[in-house]
């Protein structure tokens, strides 16, 4: 045992690598394509172009164009071509280019890809790795942002994952794409462009990547949240440290399966709680946590599950995302709510 603790000691620690989540994710991609023959990239410009985002850049260059391709503009049409190629056995990674282009596709991703392995008693698994660029910003016009995550995981038979950092969004991406499961996963576009430390060479085990982390450790309230506002979470974590307040923030990550576990105990350590996201308020997936968070923490709170969201309008376009993505001062004022609540 002792030598086995030296040599440990001895070894030089892994340096980390400064990507963007953009860079994180081509990474992975390009990893799952060069361990997976039956990998296939494809839909709107992420061939030759290499995506609006620069997401697939090069992707083209390196394994060519019968296994990374465009396709027309016609989301329906990726999702159809998805579902038959998993039926025959290979494993797509499709793109939706923008998340409120996903909504032709629905009927394709709820009758059929969440449905065909469970109709077909497990003789047609789909492994399919969707990937969504998802909500709002970056300041683009109307249907170039929304929050579909309580929609998509609605749907029994899909998994639904969020990165927050580009870290997760390597590890996370390659771990749902060796699923045989279909996985939507869905990309913050506000972050791809932020930069952080990626240990590539993170030999995690699967359990580590389920579930939600404590991306920030706190005593008086938990912000959960997932995707872009988990950093806007530890933003107001900064700020409330400097009044004396504690909050921690826990990152969901996977918003289905959700880690229920990690959520009673985060809150019955800090017995309060706020749901933090982009989507609408009404039957926004902050109600069924809070309906989770009630169900197990009973007992230990000491105020109202508080929901801090997006409104029950239509996910505007650029000009108006100021107003309808949850600010700091919002959250602010959320997590006030729950700490000066009383009894009455």
């Amino acid at each position: 045992m002792s030598e086995v603790l030296e040599g440990v000691r001895e070894t030089a620690p892994t340096p980390l690598l400064q990507l963007s989540m953009q860079q994180a994710i081509n990474r992975a991609l390009g990893e799952i394509l060069e361990s997976d023959d039956r990998a296939l990239i494809f839909g709107e410009d992420v061939g030759v172009l290499g995506g609006v985002f620069r997401v697939t850049d090069g992707l083209q260059q390196r394994f060519g164009a019968n296994r990374v391709f465009d396709t027309p503009l016609a989301e329906s049409g990726i999702l159809g071509t998805a579902i038959g190629l998993a039926m025959a056995g290979f494993h797509p990674i499709p793109e939706v280019q923008f998340d409120g282009f996903a909504y032709p596709a629905v009927n394709q991703i709820i009758t059929q890809l969440a449905r065909m392995n469970y109709r077909s008693r497990g003789r047609l698994p789909m492994q399919v790795t969707l990937r969504v660029p998802s909500f709002g910003g970056i300041r683009a016009p109307e249907h170039h942002g929304e929050s579909l995550e309580s929609l998509f995981a609605h749907v029994p038979g899909l998994k639904v994952a969020s990165p927050s950092n580009p870290q997760q969004a390597y590890h996370l991406l390659k771990h749902a794409a060796s699923m045989p499961d279909p996985v939507i996963f869905m990309e913050p576009k506000a972050r791809y462009w932020n930069k952080a430390g990626v240990n590539l060479a993170a030999d995690e085990d699967t359990a580590s990547l389920e579930g939600s982390v404590i991306a920030r450790p706190g005593k008086h309230a938990t912000l959960i949240a997932w995707g872009a506002m988990v950093s806007r979470c530890l933003q107001v974590a900064e700020l409330a440290a400097e009044d004396g307040i504690e909050l921690e923030v826990l990152d969901l990550r996977w918003l289905k399966p959700i880690d229920e576990a990690g959520l009673a105990a985060s809150v019955s350590r800090t017995r309060r709680a706020i749901v933090v996201h982009e989507g609408p308020h009404t039957a926004g997936l902050g109600a069924e946590i809070a309906a989770l968070v009630s169900q197990s923490c009973f007992d230990t709170l000491r105020a109202p599950v508080e929901r801090v969201t997006g409104f029950d309008v239509p996910y505007p376009s650029g000009d108006l995302e100021d107003e309808y993505i949850p600010n700091i001062d919002r959250i602010l004022f959320g997590v006030q709510r729950v700490l000066e609540y009383r009894r009455g």
